[in-house]
This record gives C-alpha cells, sequence and structure tokens, in this order.
C-alpha cells in the first residue's frame, strides 16, 4: 500500500486504549470504515498492545493516527500504564512518518454529539446510526451505572475518535 496524498483520501486510524487491551478503527474518504475492532491483550500489556497496533499500522498504511488525550483533559482518570502506551504509539507514529493528533473526551462528545457531557452510549447509538452494516451488531446494552463498560465500547470510542477527527478537518477555522 501507499500514502494517500489527496485530502479525500486520508486514512484515519484511530485507537482507543483501556484496561482490557484497545479497539481500533480505519476510515478513509467520505467516512468510509474500512478496518475496526478491539483486540484483547494479556500478560505484559504495553509490549503487546504496541505489537498489536503496529500490526494495525502496517496493515492500513494511516496517514493520521488520533488518540484521546490523556493529558490535556481535565478530570482524566487515565492510568499511568495507559499514559505511557500513548508516549510510546506516538513515537512509533512519528518514526513512520504519521501525524498524531489527540482529541480530549470533551472535545470528542461536544464534536459528535454537539454537548460536552453526552454519554458513551449516546455516542455508539450515534456511530450505529451512521455505520449500521458495520457496527448495529455490536452495540451493547445500556449498562447500569454499576457494571462494567462492555468491551465492544473499545470500538466505538475509535469510531468516534476517528470520526471526530474528520468533523475537524470540515470545520471552517476562521
Amino acid at each position: 500500500m501507499h500514502k494517500h496524498q489527496t485530502s479525500k483520501q486520508i486514512r484515519i486510524l484511530a485507537v482507543s486504549f483501556s484496561s482490557r487491551g484497545f479497539g481500533y478503527a480505519v476510515i478513509e474518504k467520505e467516512n468510509a470504515l474500512l478496518d475496526f475492532g478491539k483486540k484483547r491483550i494479556y500478560g505484559d500489556k504495553n509490549a503487546s498492545s504496541l505489537a498489536s497496533v503496529e500490526k494495525v499500522i502496517a496493515r492500513n498504511q494511516p496517514d493520521f493516527l488520533v488518540l484521546q488525550d490523556a493529558n490535556r483533559a481535565k478530570g482524566t482518570q487515565r492510568v499511568p500504564r495507559i499514559k505511557e502506551l500513548h508516549r510510546k504509539l506516538t513515537v512509533l507514529a512519528k518514526k513512520q512518518q504519521i501525524k498524531v493528533i489527540k482529541i480530549t473526551g470533551r472535545e470528542l462528545r461536544g464534536l459528535l454529539l454537539d454537548i460536552e457531557d453526552g454519554t458513551k452510549q449516546e455516542m455508539a447509538e450515534l456511530l450505529v446510526k451512521k455505520f449500521p452494516d458495520e457496527l448495529a451488531s455490536l452495540l451493547p446494552p445500556k449498562r447500569a451505572a454499576w457494571m462494567n463498560a462492555d468491551s465492544r465500547m473499545d470500538i466505538f470510542d475509535a469510531v468516534g475518535l476517528a470520526i471526530a477527527f474528520r468533523l475537524m478537518q470540515t470545520i471552517p477555522t476562521a
């Protein structure tokens, strides 16, 4: 594969890490969802996660890597392991000449839902409407406050990051 040059063919890889592993999504052109999934990671989670993401990068050859900004957001509760993983992945991407973009959770929800305090479930439901063939069967049921997040939500977080970055590209800046 080769790098894509025109703005309509920019390939975006978004990765969303969690305590269990990560979700990823690749979009191109007019929000075509090319590749997505989740990977459960065992053992040395950072080394295994980096190796797995490197395979996704090799397979998809993205122009941009989009991550949730774990450092800039107020009230962020990302554990140090995931913050370190973000740093290592950023270094890996830059070595491969992939531009790294970071979006806070508030920016993500604001871009997708037009409200910064929307829920992940609302975001997932919106994304299912955008990609029904790809994502409808993966939508987890709404969870009770005492339940852990469904691991499938990692995919929706990644798709949301990719779409939010695409939206940022189309918003006039002046």
